[in-house]
């Protein structure tokens, strides 16, 4: 249960088992519907409910309701110690029984339809041994049908279990009659078959096939459904077995290992070469490079060093780690992205919801035509067997799982998907919005920029001293310094020079507005500010730096410059390809940024943005979204800060960059959780393929009602091909949505960006 107050309304999620249709979907939902200020949105591929209801209204009083309607009802209850395994072991027992069930009904109705449809076959008596061979499937096999109908009828509703139910005990009825009172059982009767229902035998003719076929076909393709459904949620369960069950904790006692439960923020933990990040933490000890994968989507591993933080279900892939625990259990980026996507996965987009509500008064209507069919056809003269005909195979036909089935196993694959691609949606509508989006809004700093200072060139003079020297001179003397020009040019001195500890400084200095200086290996040192005339090759590299909007800082030694370092923050090596590939879908970029005009002009020159918004508050870039949205404009913001919020809640669809702050992710309807712009468009192509598998699951959906009703109706369909019909289009609907599962995003197209540079990295030097 998720009881989380919105104004006075809570949330409670219920599990709902025994629906089978969009039907029963529709009736769930009505029937809870029906309590004072109470809504509920009821997924069929999920069997989860998720109401939002007063808090006076207790959960126990959803679940009366839902068991009011026919149906079985419970809160979810978190797992803990072997509950999850007796939860799966359950599920598995439930699927043997269904398949025993299935089996059996296939074993005893195969030599029922070979009797039936080859005439050559039928030996004398034949009928007498179909009859027995049906009588276990009509009863038991189908016998969950009839109890289902039963219940239905008891609550004045009809569902898909009410026409199969009705056209198995209708065939078997007719042939019971035949055989005992119509002359069907005298030896020697033969019966052909035809795919087109034929009536020229009269009253010899028997319906045992159809009485076994329905059954038989509507339970394999309840089989297949059931699990092509566990397919389109298996990234949710890949990442449930993420989680660590045990850890291995170090403390006064020693190392020992403890249930992942009892780990404690604070608490130290250790992560041994090749084993999973237990939870987020972040690094006391070691080095390494950890696999990301799985997690957030991130290709490559990404290196770790003391301080940096972890993601719970990360693999590490070298040294040995020590990990200090900062979040545990539902609070873990882990939990929070399983949490978000089994969210998503219950909602609904609006076209299921067109659906369900098709589907409410759909099994009524079809009841009525079959009658109506059936009292046709004898009103006309008809034969009593081509009335009978008819009337079962419009029930059997017309049964509309397909049309539970199209929406929410699209979006289960699609979401899950996502997800393992770093992309995580709040909800269907955030996919609906994002197919229609045309222009995108995009913070600079953190989203298309890295958001840390990072050293862009080094420029150095020929002479005694080479670059690396001075480079390594320069960042022994920042080493003491803590602004955040100090620290990049420290940073990139030891990842570029590779070469053991930085020299000691002595005499050191920081002069406020300036820079610092010390002395380092005999050598005075001063890294500052440019201050007059630079020889030529330092002044175009100074040049260049304020073109890109870059900060210079040059090194002297011993009185004189020898080197200029140009220090920025420099765009993702992804930002141009990403706004490269948005544009070739049509969406039109803007930027706009709290940052001084000519970074936001540098950057925008770089990635080709005409449109740039600089210097704006957050209540400017709200504006801003509003005056698009008056235009006509269906407005997506990305952003990362808190800077950002006010515009992510007033777009169309707010984007939030997954190495952002908790306030923006908040806001936002969808979230990188790779932190890689390009992400975004993968999710707007994985969200148009979406849609587009939707309609098409729709479209057959009403599309097999539209042609194969009809001919039901005029006699012209078997009820053992509608049988078959049927549960094949549930089938189909569910495997073409499992092709989601499989999705991939296209590379992108080697265009040359404004350096002349292939899909390489684009900076703002």
């Amino acid at each position: 249960m998720a009881g989380e107050p919105t104004a006075s309304l809570v949330v409670t999620d219920i599990t709902v088992g025994g629906m089978t249709c969009a039907a029963c979907v529709r009736r769930v939902e009505r029937k809870l519907a029906k309590l004072d200020g109470v809504t509920a949105t009821v997924n069929l591929a999920t069997g989860l409910a998720r109401v939002s209801h007063p808090a006076d209204v207790a959960p126990g009083d959803l679940v009366t309701a839902v068991e009011q309607a026919g149906y079985q009802a419970a809160l979810p209850v978190p797992p803990e110690g072997d509950s999850e395994a007796e939860q799966v072991e359950q599920e598995d027992s439930e699927a043997r029984r269904e398949r025993e069930r299935l089996l059996v009904a296939a074993l005893l109705a195969v030599p029922v339809l070979v009797l039936s449809m080859v005439p050559a076959l039928q030996f004398r008596n034949w009928q007498w041994l179909c009859f027995v061979l049906t009588a276990p499937v009509v009863v038991w096999s189908a016998w969950p049908f009839h109890i289902r109908a039963l219940r239905g009828l008891r609550h004045s509703s009809a569902t898909m279990d009410t026409l199969v139910s009705l056209g198995v005990v209708a065939s078997f009825s007719w042939s019971v009659y035949a055989l005992f009172f119509g002359g069907a059982g005298e030896p020697g009767m033969r019966m052909s078959f035809s795919l087109v229902p034929s009536v020229s035998e009269g009253m010899t003719h028997l319906y045992l096939e159809a009485a076994v076929s329905v059954p038989l076909f509507v339970l394999t393709g309840r089989f297949l459904e059931a699990r092509a459904k566990r397919g389109t949620g298996a990234a949710v369960r890949s990442l449930a077995e993420l989680a660590a069950k045990h850890v291995s904790v170090r403390d006064e006692h020693g190392e020992r290992s403890i249930p992942i439960e009892q780990l404690r923020v604070g608490q130290v933990f250790l992560v041994r070469p090749g084993e999973r990040v237990a939870t987020d933490g972040r690094v006391a000890e070691g080095s390494s490079a950890v696999d990301l994968s799985l997690v957030t989507g991130e290709s490559k591993p990404v290196e770790v060093s003391p301080g940096s933080a972890l993601v719970g279900g990360a693999v590490n892939e070298g040294g040995l780690l020590l990990v200090t625990a900062t979040a545990v259990g539902a609070d873990t980026q882990l939990s929070r992205i399983t949490r978000l996507v089994t969210e998503a996965q219950a909602g609904k987009a609006r076209a299921q919801r067109l659906a369900d509500a098709v589907a409410g008064v759909f099994v009524p209507a079809v009841l009525t035509v079959a009658v109506t069919v059936l009292g046709f056809w004898l009103g006309a003269g008809a034969d009593p067997q081509a009335a009978l005909t008819a009337c079962v195979a419009v029930l059997v036909v017309a049964c509309p799982c397909a049309l539970g089935l199209a929406t929410p196993t699209a979006l289960m694959a699609a979401t899950g998907r996502g997800a393992q691609l770093g992309v995580l949606v709040s909800g269907p509508q955030t996919l609906e919005a994002l197919q229609h989006v045309d222009t995108v809004v995009l913070d600079k700093t953190g989203t298309l920029t890295t958001g840390h200072m990072t050293v862009a060139t080094v420029t150095a003079l020929p002479g005694a001293l080479g670059q690396d020297d001075v480079l390594r001179l320069a960042a022994a003397v920042e080493q003491g310094s803590e602004h955040p020009i100090g620290r990049a040019v420290v940073a990139y001195a030891r990842r570029t020079l590779q070469a053991g500890p930085l020299p000691d400084v002595s005499d050191f200095t920081a002069t406020p507005g300036h820079g610092v200086s010390g002395r380092v290996d005999g050598h005075a040192v001063e890294v500052g500010a440019p201050d007059g005339k630079l020889p030529r090759a330092l002044a175009k590299a100074l040049a260049a730096a304020e073109e890109a909007a870059h900060t210079p800082v040059v090194v002297q030694v011993d009185g004189r410059p020898k080197a200029l370092i140009a220090v920025g923050d420099l765009l993702r090596p992804d930002a141009y390809r990403a706004v490269d590939r948005l544009r070739r879908l049509g969406i039109r970029p803007v930027l706009a940024t709290g940052d001084r005009r000519a970074p936001a002009d540098a950057v925008a020159a770089a990635l080709r943005i005409d449109e740039v918004h600089a210097r704006c508050t957050p209540e400017g870039k709200a504006a801003l979204v509003q005056e698009l949205k008056d235009e006509g404009a269906r407005v997506a913001v990305v952003g990362d800060g808190v800077n950002d919020a006010a515009a992510l809640a007033a777009a169309d669809l707010g984007i939030a960059m997954g190495s952002g702050t908790d306030v923006a992710i908040g806001a936002a309807d969808l979230t990188l959780a790779r932190g890689d712009i390009e992400a975004l468009v993968d999710a707007v192509r994985l969200a148009r393929r979406t849609l587009g598998t939707i309609r098409a699951n729709l479209a057959w959906a009403f599309g097999y009602n539209v042609v194969t009703v009809p001919l039901a109706m005029v006699g012209l369909l078997d009820p053992m091909v509608a049988a078959a019909a049927m549960s094949m289009s549930s089938v189909l609907v569910v495997a073409n949505s499992l092709r989601l599962r499989s999705w991939e995003p296209a590379p992108a197209r080697g265009g040359q960006n404004h350096r002349g540079r292939r899909g390489g990295k684009a900076d703002v030097r």
